[in-house]
């Protein structure tokens, strides 16, 4: 094909490929009533790439080309198998910069039984965009119930906007959700060209209004240590200290404990909620 058909072509083939994908699928609402087009919209794929809309309409229309990193993300966004991959970077002419493929993250044994040991300090693993790995029980019942949740949506980052448990359960949610994406910012720092990143931003970019204007404040963190207070449906206040381990062999994955003053109300409310975990496993 000539340059001019090959963007032409680029461009019918997105269409193509945005009109099979639903919103479920890509991870947005459907919304109420009928849609106007199958698929998704130009605006919903701009939004999940972290695009403009001009933009994104300009490279549907053959106008002008993309970069690498914009493919990549694209690629990622409309779901694209191998194949379908090679040709949209082929069309463009493009060389694929897609960096060795990440083996899925699994907890190092010696953190899971760490986590087992420690009945009455609620703690998880956290690995690469802040993505849960592993929980013991008490944090499942001082947070959520983490094995309810698809592996795939099983983030922190996610969860903290999109489950409204996790809306209730922080005192002052806001300060805590604009500190776990000023977090993220330093995740996205380390790792610049990751899909499935990028994808997470898009997505919470088009759910939720406050993410989208904390993100585009570029405000960072690291994830270290604090104090945050939850109120419990069971146990009622919380106020716990939180800390951060990095794993030696993997320092892609961090233990973050909650703890407590001994003898404090919230010391006491943990033991009468790590007895209930403990009752509910011998039953």
């Amino acid at each position: 094909m000539s340059a001019d058909k090959n963007m032409n072509e680029l461009g019918t083939f997105l269409r193509t490929r945005r009109g099979e994908l639903t919103p479920r699928q890509a991870g947005l609402p459907e919304g109420a009533g009928p849609r106007r087009v199958a698929g998704l919209r130009r605006e919903e794929v701009a939004q999940l790439t972290s695009i403009s809309t001009d933009y994104y309409t300009r490279l549907e229309q053959g106008r002008i080309r993309a970069s690498a990193a914009v493919l990549t993300t694209l690629a990622e966004v409309l779901q694209l198998d191998e194949d379908q991959r090679t040709y949209l970077f082929s069309l463009a002419g493009k060389t694929s910069t897609r960096a060795p493929r990440r083996s899925r993250q699994t907890v190092q044994p010696q953190l899971r039984r760490l986590l087992d040991d420690l009945g009455t300090t609620p703690a998880i693993v956290m690995g690469r965009r802040m993505d849960i790995l592993g929980w013991n029980d008490l944090a499942a019942a001082m947070m959520l119930d983490f094995g309810r949740i698809p592996a795939e949506r099983r983030n922190y980052l996610r969860l903290l906007f999109t489950h409204p448990a996790m809306r209730t359960l922080y005192a002052d949610w806001d300060t805590v959700a604009r500190t776990a994406v000023a977090q993220l910012r330093m995740e996205a720092a380390k790792y610049p060209d990751d899909p499935r990143l990028a994808g997470l931003v898009g997505e919470l970019s088009v759910q939720d209004a406050q993410f989208s204007g904390w993100w585009a404040g570029r405000a960072v963190a690291t994830l270290s240590t604090g104090r945050k207070t939850l109120n419990h449906p069971a146990v009622g206040e919380l106020v716990l200290d939180w800390d951060t381990l990095v794993e030696a062999h993997d320092a892609e994955q961090q233990l973050v404990v909650w703890t407590a003053e001994p003898g404090s109300p919230t010391h006491e409310a943990l033991r009468v909620l790590a007895s209930g975990v403990a009752g509910r496993s011998r039953a």
